[in-house]
């Protein structure tokens, strides 16, 4: 690739959501120059491009990122519009460059240097922040390429409105939070079914006034501070919070059978191109949304920093295999909030912390050598 089309800043930042925006906010902080990238063409659009009738699950007074208090009444659950709207004010407001319509297909390593690679564009850097949540590629089951053609296929990453949907009955294969907020919204309209078990549901109404006054403060200081890594009930905890679902949080599973949808096992496979489930019964459905979760979509990092299960190696974000590599915005980076727009902000910190020293020693090691050559 031609020299002039690469870029060389101390730290790139990847990823362009609240995780990225929280590292930019922190790294400006101290000084510390670092670009953002991100592969939307607009910042918030990883908010703004979700289903239409989507909202926050914590109130406003809890959905800040460091140094800007969220604009709305604090015990309103902003939309994912407002969400996305923020975000893209918040760049704006502390003049973080971000560059959109970058969308990275490769990290790796060469000498002591980052390089980046993005279609035409190719960075180098000495910090590198993947500032992306673990669930990026939707996750489809291999036997969908089996169901008919006649039947419509959308995964929840590509949801928006029931308007999406043609004429027939639907299927919201998946029971977690985003298949129950689905499914409530295409029974307005739709006959619909929804396929799987609930791993559990919190046992109050977050839209209650002891859930927006108190419980919400309950739970979210015990995420903070009693499930995370600094705690042994967080050390205990962290593995079963990695590889097993959330509860449903907004909808109770009384609230889908008075929403008159139907409650099916699990789809195990297909027979005759309609959806098969695990008690042998079939459903001949005219939709079927998706709502199996994401795959990580790290494949472009060709760096040795995943464990087995696919998890960065890392210690509360900083990479413990490759010096200078970092990750913010997963799933209990460092604790049980650590993937919120709440707790991204404390992990954040750390991280540019953790440069800023890395920084300072490699200053010192080059005048260290500087002194040495001008002796000898």
């Amino acid at each position: 690739m031609s020299e002039r089309y690469t870029k060389r800043i101390e730290t790139i930042v990847i990823g362009g959501g609240q995780a990225g925006l929280a590292a930019g906010y922190q790294l400006s902080r101290r000084g510390l120059p670092f670009v953002i990238v991100d592969a939307n063409p607009r910042i918030g659009d990883a908010w703004r491009n979700r289903w239409d009738s989507l909202r926050l699950f914590t109130p406003a007074r809890y959905d800040s990122l460091p140094g800007l208090t969220f604009p709305a009444r604090g015990d309103s659950f902003p939309t994912k519009d407002e969400m996305a709207d923020y975000l893209e004010f918040y760049a704006d407001h502390f003049h973080l460059p971000v560059e959109t319509g970058v969308r990275v297909n490769r990290l790796s390593k060469q000498g002591e240097r980052f390089v980046i690679e993005a279609r035409s564009l190719r960075y180098e850097a000495q910090n590198v922040i993947v500032a992306m949540a673990n669930y990026q590629v939707p996750r489809i089951p291999p036997y969908a390429k089996d169901l008919d053609p006649r039947v419509l296929q959308i995964h929840a990453h590509t949801y928006r409105t029931p308007s999406q949907l043609q004429r027939g009955s639907v299927l919201v294969i998946g029971l977690g939070n985003s298949g129950a907020d689905i499914a409530i919204e295409t029974a307005a309209s739709f006959p619909t079914w929804l396929a799987g078990r609930e791993s559990g549901s919190i046992p109050y109404r977050i839209d209650s006034v002891m859930g927006r006054y108190v419980f919400v403060r309950v739970i979210r200081f015990v995420g903070h501070h009693i499930l995370s890594l600094s705690n042994p009930i967080g050390q205990k905890q962290r593995p079963k919070f990695l590889h097993r679902a959330a509860p449903l949080i907004r909808i109770k599973p009384h609230d889908l059978t008075r929403a008159g949808i139907q409650r099916v096992p699990r789809v195990v496979g297909t027979r005759a191109g309609i959806p098969l489930l695990e008690d042998g019964r079939t459903l001949d459905v005219a939709n079927v949304i998706w709502c199996t979760g994401y795959e990580p979509g790290f494949s472009w990092v060709d760096l040795p920093v995943f464990d087995v299960d696919g998890d960065p190696r890392h210690h509360r974000g900083v990479s413990t295999v490759v010096p200078g590599l970092y990750f913010l915005g997963l799933q209990f980076l460092y604790s049980m909030t650590s993937a919120t727009v709440n707790g991204v902000g404390r992990d954040a910190e750390y991280i540019a912390g953790a440069i800023a020293s890395r920084a300072r020693l490699t200053d010192k090691g080059a005048q260290q050598q500087a002194h040495a050559t001008t002796a000898a």
